[in-house]
């Protein structure tokens, strides 16, 4: 099982908390940002850069984990492997236009709610679905 982190992206908006999601680069999926850990950075450190990256999102990073999930990645030459993702809240301070990813991903603001429900992993859904408890 490899490790990866990655950013539980949200915002407050007139008083509700959104999440946002971005699609993966393949097959237009639903996700969060996230990414195999970056040598010299803490895992939150991770998250945040792949937000950036991926994203286009700077904010603040919470150092600990909100929980995890689990995924198979399929890899074309080397075959599928599972992946365990740890999951950093991430309070969104801004956006920007021009970012790295931004001609190979969508990312769309939603409710928690309809967050989770867009989502192919069950144990990713409930944490979405917990980002009001989150502190902003």
């Amino acid at each position: 099982m490899l490790q990866q982190s990655a950013a539980l992206c949200y915002r407050v908006k007139q008083g509700q908390p959104e999440v946002l999601l971005i699609t993966t680069r393949k097959s237009g999926r639903w996700i969060i940002p996230k990414g195999w850990l970056i040598n010299g950075l803490s895992p939150s450190e991770t998250a945040r850069q792949e937000a950036w990256e991926e994203a286009g999102v700077l904010g603040q990073c919470q150092q600990l984990s909100v929980g995890c999930f689990s995924y198979y990645k399929h890899r074309s030459k080397k075959g599928s492997v599972q992946c365990l993702v740890d999951v950093y809240p991430l309070f969104v301070q801004s956006t920007v236009s021009r970012f790295p990813e931004r001609a190979q991903r969508q990312r769309k603001w939603f409710t928690p709610e309809r967050a989770a429900g867009r989502v192919n992993s069950g144990d990713l859904a409930l944490l979405l679905r917990k980002v009001g408890l989150l502190p902003h």
